[in-house]
């Protein structure tokens, strides 16, 4: 192979939720209005509805764009840091206390957000439903 040939190297997105999250990170740290999400998926969209209900980011409205979508995300100011928990370890309800003082700073504010049988929410209303499942990410 010739040096001045191009050669052409594609990054594999290994984690669609955790490159969200990380972009979210990323302009809430540089203190923007709003941030742009793409690939959309199904899961991004519950983690946000998510965060979204307990006030840490504002409304998000979903760009169909005919390929994977992209997401348009109003940022509050409030999120401190968001991220993924890799690999998605199985909570039971009797561990999930153990994994609250992990990775959250305080018992007062801050949510992990599972994956349950029941749908995707945060270990406070898996706990009201008696629901475990597994770990998908946190924020606070």
């Amino acid at each position: 192979m010739d040096c001045d040939e191009e050669t052409s190297v594609t990054m594999v997105r290994m984690s669609v939720l955790a490159d969200a999250l990380k972009t979210i990170n990323n302009a809430e740290k540089r203190g923007k209005r709003q941030v742009l999400i793409r690939p959309c998926s199904k899961v991004i969209v519950r983690f946000l509805t998510v965060m979204m209900k307990h006030g840490y980011i504002g409304e998000f409205e979903i760009v169909d764009d005919h390929r994977a979508g992209k997401i348009v995300v109003n940022l509050t100011g409030r999120l401190n840091k968001c991220s993924v928990v890799s690999p998605r370890l199985d909570i039971q309800l009797r561990d999930l206390e153990k994994y609250t003082t992990h990775l959250l700073p305080s018992r007062q504010f801050g949510y992990i957000v599972l994956t349950t049988s029941g749908g995707i929410m945060d270990h406070e209303e898996a706990r009201r439903r008696h629901l475990g499942g597994k770990i998908l990410g946190f924020f606070f």
